[in-house]
């Protein structure tokens, strides 16, 4: 009977805290790894999981910042949904590559679809350019439900505090890769090639050397390996001539 007590009290605190973190883990979010470079281009995935068991999400809406203005906003196409771009006049126009842009985009849409329980959708979007002058994005996001339920992913999370019930999606803002950055510094030369060190024939001694060594290498082993064939054969015939002695 002790052990039956037990054992619920364990299932139920364990239901609990399933129940608990179930908001915590299955919010509205924004990918890749929630991170991008400052002042590039991205492609941005608004995860979107379906938090019911008796209704669909048929509808999502995301609102970009207006402090933060994109200059470029482009859905992908997704199959069953249908994307709709709401945009907005600058008071003061952008500069991008020599053009002036008098509008941005300050909503997408996406309707006609379907998430069934269990299951979640990705709406791709392509953006920048991205701010340089932020280290984050916060992105308000709406949830409709085909029972008319609707959630409001608006809280902006707080550094240090626990999070929101309905925390909006976070784009964590990295600073942008240098020059340097983008592929590993090349490897030192070898010794016998620094300083352009070249021989008669105009070739670098350091891969001329290199390779002579190496032939070198392989011909005293395979010498040494028939001279250690030649000897373990010699052992043998002296095993069986001892051997035939001993018999006489």
């Amino acid at each position: 009977m002790k052990t039956s007590r037990v054992s619920f009290a364990a299932a139920l605190a364990a239901g609990t805290v399933l129940a608990l973190s179930g908001t915590a883990f299955a919010h509205v979010s924004v990918q890749p790894a929630g991170e991008a470079a400052k002042g590039g281009y991205a492609t941005l995935n608004f995860k979107v999981p379906n938090e019911r068991d008796n209704a669909s999400t048929t509808q999502l809406e995301v609102n970009f910042p207006a402090d933060q203005p994109l200059t470029s906003v482009m859905p992908q196409e997704l199959p069953g949904w249908t994307s709709t771009v709401e945009k907005t006049k600058l008071d003061k126009p952008l500069t991008v590559h020599g053009k002036q842009i008098n509008e941005v985009v300050t909503k997408v849409t996406w309707t006609g679809g379907k998430i069934e329980p269990g299951k979640f959708q990705q709406f791709p979007v392509s953006v920048g350019k991205l701010p340089e002058n932020a280290d984050k994005m916060v992105f308000k996001a709406i949830q409709t439900y085909d029972n008319n339920e609707v959630v409001r992913w608006i809280e902006e999370p707080k550094e240090g505090a626990p999070e929101p019930q309905t925390p909006a999606p976070v784009l964590k803002l990295t600073a942008a890769k240098g020059a340097d950055d983008h592929g590993a510094a090349a490897k030192p030369a070898a010794d016998g090639a620094k300083n352009g060190d070249k021989n008669d024939k105009g070739e670098e001694k350091g891969g001329h050397d290199e390779a002579a060594a190496k032939s070198a290498s392989d011909t005293t082993a395979r010498t040494l390996g028939i001279v250690g064939i030649v000897v373990g054969l010699a052992g043998v015939a002296f095993g069986i001539t001892s051997r035939r002695r001993a018999a006489n």
